[in-house]
């Protein structure tokens, strides 16, 4: 997916990832966009244009790695990227940090570098209590809440105030790293695979660096676990029908191949549309009820967990249903799902039952107020579904009722079909 993001500095910081420029003869800022409302540190993982490249609106600037997939930033006016004050696989870039600087017709790079001064001029000035630092890491102020100096320390010794600080609890000599930032400049990345030779020393254990999406994903379960009263519900479902429809539909039709998670799905949005109260999400305030169910299917993906949308689940039959959760999938795997593919669901579904799983409670996924778990078909054809309920939002009737209806449209598939 392609972003289009170039912020003017005489405009306010934009958290919507989307800017124009200013129409006059100052040159711009592109700044890191928040490209997810849970977003709030990226990685710049590589510039597909350089320096004094002339740039057209609609060419790709660089891909930016966010916690759910890689997109593209792309411009939205002409000009030359006059300066990259963010290099490659850049990690925990700020939103809305500065990357890089955009020049008009008729500026030069004496412009670039008086705009330079001028944010850093700024930025010292809200920030008195940091060391000052040269202008091509700006990116870094965000990686530090305040300042560390070391005497112990050559003073000459290029590097970060972050990196001094790691440098001196881990007691690694910075004169013998070499620096992979601006000019040369050590950073904390430099010194990540120090720190682990450090304590695979001392301990047999390896230390693994978070992703952006597994931190946003501890974030989110943690709140959803200590701020969500959840409640938990089972039921058996004697899968021995739902089986036998679904080896004669991909008998009768070549093309798909329907699976029974695709069935499960079909069935929860009739009994969405049946038990409104579950086909919602809760704010502190108000409690908003869905007239279209739009399921999310959770996708295992590198690093972590995503949950792609199929939206409108009560208009498509299940060959559209199965034809949809299989490009969702796949573009989940490859990093490829735009922003309105993971974002806006009514109700999540969890199947570990491919594992082998014959019963677990899945974690709500707020702001929607339940989640389905499915086990595997045991030898005996019963499957075990657990909904994991809000109780803010939804009382234990209202979660049974919709249980019951979810058994009814599994155990008499053809009731689905209508």
């Amino acid at each position: 997916m392609s972003i289009g993001i170039l912020d003017s500095l005489s405009k306010k910081g934009n958290n919507t990832g989307v800017a124009c420029i200013a129409a006059n003869s100052m040159p711009s800022l592109i700044k890191m966009p928040a490209l997810s409302p849970t977003m709030e540190h990226g990685t710049l993982s590589k510039w597909i244009k350089k320096e004094n490249d002339k740039v057209r609106a609609g060419d790709i600037l660089c891909e930016i790695e966010t916690d759910k997939a890689t997109m593209e930033l792309e411009a939205v006016d002409d000009g030359i990227l006059g300066k990259i004050l963010v290099q490659d696989n850049t990690e925990n870039v700020a939103v809305n940090a500065p990357i890089a600087i955009l020049l008009s017709a008729g500026e030069t790079m004496k412009d670039a570098e008086n705009l330079l001064s001028e944010v850093s001029s700024r930025t010292s000035s809200k920030n008195e209590d940091l060391e000052p630092q040269p202008v091509e890491v700006l990116h870094e102020i965000s990686d530090r809440p305040m300042a560390f100096r070391d005497d112990t320390i050559d003073s000459r010794v290029f590097a970060s105030p972050l990196a001094k600080r790691i440098a001196k609890n881990q007691s690694i000599d910075l004169t013998t790293i070499t620096g992979s930032g601006p000019s040369g400049r050590i950073v904390k990345r430099d010194l990540e695979n120090v720190v682990v030779n450090v304590a695979v020393s001392t301990a047999e254990s390896t230390k693994i660096v978070l992703s952006g999406m597994r931190k946003v994903i501890a974030k989110r379960l943690t709140e959803a676990k200590q701020t969500i009263p959840h409640f938990y519900l089972t039921i058996d479902i004697e899968a021995e029908r739902l089986l036998a429809a679904r080896a004669l539909m991909n008998q009768q039709h070549k093309d798909v191949k329907i699976t029974v998670n695709d069935m499960i799905v079909k069935a929860s949005g009739c009994a969405l549309l049946d038990v409104p109260a579950v086909n919602a999400t809760f704010h502190e305030d108000h409690i908003l009820q869905f007239t279209h169910p739009h399921i999310c299917v959770a996708v295992a993906v590198d690093g972590g967990l995503i949950t792609p949308i199929v939206a409108n689940v009560d208009g498509k039959n299940l060959r559209a249903i199965s034809a949809e959760v299989k490009a969702l999938v796949d573009k989940a795997k490859n990093g490829k799902l735009r922003p309105e593919e993971y974002q806006g669901g009514t109700f999540t579904i969890s199947n570990l039952g491919m594992f082998g799983i014959s019963h677990f409670q899945a974690i709500i996924n707020p702001p929607q107020v339940a989640i389905l778990a499915v086990g595997t078909v045991q030898k005996s054809g019963i499957m075990q579904l657990t909904l994991s309920v809000d109780h803010r939002a939804v009382d234990g009737a209202d979660a049974a009722q919709f249980l019951q209806r979810l058994k009814l449209y599994l155990e008499q598939p053809e009731l689905m079909l209508v």
